[in-house]
């Protein structure tokens, strides 16, 4: 006879890492700024979306690998760290060099 097998766990609610943590305030960033760019000024939502993505980065770049979270994506911190810092500064970019269209 073979003994029971126990239940499995809860799922858990929070992220178990500085990291999570992190990638969840960049997600939460990113979407405020969806948000603004469909109910408000436009360069104001991507560049918050810009931003959220750079402080990503410098957070990729400064946390431990075992404590990047859903932050480490590749097995490089520095594709990781180029990819979103590259992302970040181009949509800040745009949304300052696009010219104004008359209206």
């Amino acid at each position: 006879m073979t003994a029971p097998t126990p239940p499995p766990p809860a799922p858990r609610r929070r992220p178990s890492t500085l990291g999570g943590l992190v990638y969840l305030l960049v997600v939460a960033a990113a979407g405020v700024g969806l948000l603004v760019v469909a109910l408000g000024p436009w360069r104001r939502g991507v560049t918050l979306i810009g931003v959220a993505l750079l402080v990503g980065a410098v957070m990729r770049t400064l946390l431990p690998e075992n404590e990047a979270g859903m932050l480490r994506v590749r097995r490089s911190r520095w594709i990781d760290l180029v990819m979103l810092a590259g992302v970040g500064a181009a949509l800040i970019v745009l949304a300052v060099v696009i010219p104004d269209q008359p209206g």
